[in-house]
């Protein structure tokens, strides 16, 4: 029997801050519109989260089916790997996958009983890019889609059916928020598809920066990167977000030291890195719609 140890290893829980924080903006954006309903917020988190976690262990199960994961892939070199670490068969991962994605849907569907059906049109558009990220025969992933699939979860999808959970339908307001989160998370994949560009291109598989090459891809990363704190900015002058969201950019300190670290050398922990200015930016985001909505009330 696989430890417990094991299968929480293989979801990646490290990661999870980025889907809390993604609904709680979401819901956070809803709270103008109508009172948060609590258990609502935590039944969405707790789903957001589940599916993540069978998305973390689909694609360690895909990637070294196809060969893609090996043992001197610069994300097995920083993380135990399910599969190539010896911690679990390949069978036991995909079998917690399917668990982790059934408790999900019980979730889902609750939402979809007691709050709004739209939940399960957003779950649904969220699963099927979560399995086809790097499940056949689409594979997003390894064909320079990866990136985009990864906004769209993590920005306007997860924004958007937080802010359905709550209100009961979906807003411009939440996909305009949505953006700036979204690209940082797409960031993460990016930052981990820069690192492993000889990898990839030695294996067969077409990502962003294998097409764009390693010089290309670092200065796209920093012009998205940059794009995130310019959509902010524009929203805010725009008026669909308050200037107290000006606060994100005090993570401009981090921004700028990952830039650093990158046109040094990019590290192994290159997406574990991005992601924690996904975190210092999100958490920054959060605190600035709280205290708008604590200033409006």
């Amino acid at each position: 029997m696989h430890s417990l140890k094991a299968r929480i290893l293989a979801a990646r829980p490290w990661s999870f801050s980025m889907s809390v924080i993604s609904v709680t903006l979401g819901t956070l954006v809803a709270s103008s519109r109508a009172a948060i309903h609590w258990p609502s917020f935590l039944a969405a988190v707790a789903g957001t989260v589940l599916v993540h976690a069978a998305g973390n262990v689909l694609n360690d199960y895909f990637d070294a089916g196809a060969g893609v994961d090996q043992p001197d892939t610069g994300t097995a070199n920083y993380r135990p790997h399910p599969v190539l670490s010896g911690l679990m068969s390949p069978r036991a991962v995909l079998a917690e996958s399917l668990t982790l994605v059934a408790m999900a849907a019980c979730l889902g569907v609750l939402l979809a009983v007691f709050r709004t059906v739209l939940v399960l049109w957003v779950a649904l558009a969220g699963l099927l890019l979560t399995i086809f990220y790097t499940g056949g025969p689409v594979r997003l992933k390894y064909r320079a889609l990866g990136e985009p699939a990864v906004f769209l979860i993590w920005g306007p999808l997860q924004f958007e059916g937080a802010y359905a959970v709550q209100t009961g339908h979906f807003s411009s307001a939440a996909l305009v928020a949505s953006i700036p989160f979204g690209i940082l998370v797409a960031l993460v994949l990016f930052a981990n598809n820069i690192r492993d560009t000889e990898h990839d291109g030695r294996v067969g598989i077409s990502t962003l920066a294998t097409l764009l090459g390693r010089g290309r891809s670092l200065a796209a990363f920093t012009g998205l990167m940059l794009s995130a704190y310019v959509a902010v900015l524009v929203a805010v002058i725009a008026g669909a977000l308050s200037a107290w969201s000006l606060l994100v950019f005090l993570s401009l300190p981090t921004a700028i030291g990952l830039l650093r670290t990158f046109c040094a050398s990019v590290p192994e922990m290159a997406d574990a890195l991005t992601a924690r200015l996904d975190t210092v930016f999100g958490v920054l985001f959060v605190v600035a719609l709280l205290v708008d909505r604590l200033v409006k009330s």
